[in-house]
């Protein structure tokens, strides 16, 4: 594979897959808001109840605004699914003027960079990454970006970050997309989170956990200010969280449009798309 197709993959996976990776929270609840429906609940109790329901959702659809360390003002929209697995997210970085388009379909992640991007590959617009086909060498390519396992990542599982704060508090009720809400914040370190992991029950739920710690960890970020935004039907609707990392301030907003919908992600065209395992593998040859 020539370096440039390399730098490219690098370089658009990074500034794509970094919000990907990090988008956070629960998902969102399509009933209308019938007040506090705990008006005695504490607040982290009602936090922890919201992150709880995240572990039911199989799919959702959201969209996302803020700065990444490193990459600046970033902004998209995706939908995902759990069961099956499949993700199709679009977003645009302001720093680099790209706008990339990521697919997951089962093991695979696809990655379009745009016309720049096709240039370098032959004319086609869309980068296979195969983690089952590339072995060792997919490690290489995300060792400073995104494997596609972190694609895969469920947003939802973030939700569980704010259980871990000591000081959950309870700011007001406000109207977030025409929903009414309850507004919740708190500040969590990565060693609250940490944590407040071990104690979970669920064991792919504490793996899942663990994992954003190591991420925020290789951000440079160690404390998280986090607000949630929880509906009538104790689902979240809006996440905010912010931290200071080594290359810049994180703060991103995720807005949850529904969820448990159908997801539907195509394949691209065998013609529009570059194995990066078969190119790998030409130049082994």
């Amino acid at each position: 594979m020539g370096s440039s197709v390399r730098r490219a993959t690098r370089r658009r996976a990074m500034g794509a897959g970094l919000a990907a990776l990090f988008v956070a929270a629960g998902a969102v609840g399509c009933s209308k808001f019938a007040g506090d429906r705990s008006p005695d609940m504490a607040p982290a109790a009602a936090v922890a109840k919201a992150a709880k329901k995240t572990e039911d959702i199989t799919s959702l659809r959201y969209r996302m605004a803020g700065e990444m360390p490193g990459e600046g003002t970033i902004e998209g929209e995706a939908a995902m699914s759990t069961k099956p697995q499949a993700l199709s997210m679009r977003m645009s970085s302001a720093k680099s003027g790209d706008t990339v388009e990521l697919r997951v379909v089962g093991k695979a992640l696809y990655m379009n960079g745009g016309a720049e991007a096709a240039k370098e590959m032959g004319g086609k617009s869309w980068l296979k990454l195969d983690t089952s086909a590339l072995g060792g060498a997919a490690s290489d390519l995300s060792a400073n970006s995104m494997s596609a396992a972190e694609a895969e990542k469920n947003p939802a599982s973030e939700a569980a970050s704010l259980t871990g704060a000591k000081d959950v508090k309870k700011v007001g009720t406000e109207t977030v997309d025409g929903v009414r809400t309850t507004h919740y914040a708190g500040k969590v370190t990565l060693a609250d989170v940490k944590a407040a992991a071990a104690k979970g029950d669920d064991k792919a739920a504490r793996e899942r956990r663990e994992k954003s710690v190591e991420q925020y960890a290789k951000m440079g970020v160690d404390a998280l200010t986090m607000d949630m935004w929880v509906d009538g039907d104790d689902h979240t609707k809006r996440f905010r969280m912010r931290g200071e990392g080594d290359k810049g301030p994180l703060d991103m907003t995720i807005t949850f449009l529904d969820l448990n919908q159908p997801v539907t992600v195509t394949t691209p065209p065998a013609k529009d798309t570059t194995d990066l395992a078969q190119l790998m593998k030409d130049a082994r040859g």
